[in-house]
This record gives structure tokens, sequence and C-alpha cells, in this order.
């Protein structure tokens, strides 16, 4: 069997499991109210430059996006759909996952963006999407379920000259860290059996064929250690102010953050 036969069949694998786990997520999100509450939207209609929330800054790096075409890559049920129309984006939203897709196209319906939204079911690693016909690609922790390599040139492809890419992901470099998280009995729920935290070379190798490549970290292990014990959002936001001052004024813990925002130009 060749190199490209093996990869594709690890990658139909791949997606094979996710549209099962997918069926199951959507069975227990289709109980849950679709309308998302308006201070949420509000907060990520114009988030400033400077704020310490990973969610936040991915949505201030957007910018303007009126009428522009935005694919919100891996859309799942619509969550980031809902947000981008409300920036006046035109959003294609892409999804491996049919059971997912129906739960977008209600949440979009239910806030009346139907019309500035379309859901396509298909592949992150092929995209049903024409060469250079989107402004920006959203992906919101995707990209660590995928096979870089391939997913990487699909992007490129269906971006337009001088269109951007703009991804949140989660990070680990340290295998010291690494070593430690996986001495906590904690298990997040309804994890997919191949996603895995990625490394700062990975994000970088990624995009090598763009023009330009940004990144800013968030989330030293003390924030994660805040989240998973369950302690207070008061000391939850100030875990996270600590953390960007920390960030901001000590560059070598860079390294140690958990979470990376990225934003790449064709």
């Amino acid at each position: 069997m060749g190199v490209a036969t093996a990869k594709a069949k690890e990658i139909k694998t791949w997606e094979n499991v996710e549209v099962q786990r997918s069926a199951s997520e959507a069975e227990k999100k289709s109980k849950e109210d679709l309308l998302i509450k308006d201070e949420i939207i509000e907060r990520y209609s114009n988030p400033p430059a400077d704020t310490p929330y990973y969610l936040e800054y991915s949505y201030h790096v957007l910018g303007d996006v009126e009428d522009k075409i935005v694919l919100d890559y891996g859309c799942g049920t619509g969550d980031n759909s809902v947000l981008l129309a409300n920036r006046g984006a035109k959003v294609i939203g892409v999804d491996i996952s049919p059971d997912l897709l129906v739960l977008a196209e209600k949440r979009l319906e239910a806030h009346k963006y139907k019309n500035k939204a379309e859901f396509r079911v298909g592949s992150a690693h092929e995209l049903p999407l024409k060469d250079e016909s989107v402004d920006v690609v959203f992906g919101m922790a995707i990209m660590h379920h995928l096979e870089l390599e391939t997913a990487s040139k699909e992007v490129f492809r269906v971006l337009k000259k001088g269109g951007r890419a703009i991804f949140q992901e989660p990070v680990r470099n340290s295998k010291l860290i690494k070593f430690v998280r996986n001495l906590i009995p904690y298990e997040q729920l309804d994890l997919s059996p191949f996603e895995r935290p990625l490394t700062d070379k990975e994000l970088e190798e990624f995009a090598k064929d763009f023009s330009s490549y940004k990144s800013r970290p968030f989330s030293l292990p003390f924030v994660n250690l805040v989240e998973v014990l369950g302690l207070s959002d008061k000391l939850y936001d100030r875990s996270v102010e600590l953390d960007k001052k920390l960030l901001q004024s000590i560059g070598f813990l860079d390294y140690y953050a958990s979470v990376k925002v990225i934003e790449m130009t064709k």
C-alpha cells in the first residue's frame, strides 16, 4: 500500500469514528435550547485587542467581515455560525456530521439568520468548495482533530489571495506538563479518540505555505487547574487576567501556554 493510500485510509477511519461520535452528540444537543443568549452574542460582536479570553480574541482578529464569505470550518451545531452571521458575514458552514448540521440549520433559523448561512456536509480534508472562493476560514478547535498536511492544503486552496485563516487550538509543547497532566484523574467527555493537543512546531508547519503567520498564547497551567477544579467564576476571571499579564511580560512562558490563537494570510 502506498503512503498516499495509507494516509487516505487513516483519514477515512478518523472521519467514520467522528461521524458516529457526532451522531451521539447531536442526539444530546437536540434536547437543548438552540438560542444563544443576547449577552453572549454581544460579547463576541466587537471584543477588544487586549482581551485575556482566547475566544474573544479570535473574534477580535476576525475584524470586519461584513458581506465577506466566511467558512465556519467544522461548524458543528452552528454556535460560531450565529456569531459570524451577526457580524454580517456570509457564512458557509462545513461539517462531516449531517446530524450536527440539522441542528445548525435550526439554530440559524431560530436566530433569523437562515438567509445569512448555508451548510454543507463535507470533509475538512476535502472541502466541498471551489478554489479561491472564501475570504476567511474560521476554525475553532478543529485542527487538532485533523491530518494537518492535508487540511492545510485544503484551507490554502479555498482561500482567496490575501484571504485569512484564523484558528484557536489546544497546544502542549512541554513534555513535563504533558506528563503531569496525564497524572490528573480528569477526563473530558465526548472526546474523539483521534484528537490530541498540537505543538508550536505543528502549527508553524501547517502555515508554511502562507505569506504571514501570527500567534498569541493563552492559558498557562494554573488557569486550566482552576477550571478543572470547578472553582468560582470570579477566581477564574482573576486567573485569566493574571495569565495575560504573565504571558505579556515573561516571554519564555509562551512555551507553556495551552491554547494558541493563530492568524495566517494567503
